[in-house]
């Protein structure tokens, strides 16, 4: 077994799915994470939630992928606007 698989172990779980797909980033306008859309809290607080606060969260997250704006071009785009 490789060390990735040892490392996917611990996402698999008895509880109700997690939403995180392991991209961990926070956007830094909404305080999202641009992975699972969760809030900081709603991340720290996961482990402790019911089942009935977790599908609550994950039932709200399609509705926030419009609170993060996405970046068009980078370092080169703000150069051509300049």
């Amino acid at each position: 077994m490789s060390n990735s698989d040892n490392t996917d172990d611990i996402w698999a779980r008895n509880e109700i799915e997690s939403p995180c797909v392991k991209i961990c980033v926070i956007h830094p306008q909404s305080r999202l994470c641009t992975g699972c859309l969760r809030t900081i809290d709603e991340i720290g607080a996961w482990s402790s939630l019911s089942a009935e606060a977790r599908r609550d969260i994950i039932a709200q997250l399609p509705g926030r992928q419009s609170q993060i704006s996405k970046r068009r071009g980078g370092r080169a785009a703000r150069l051509q606007r300049d």
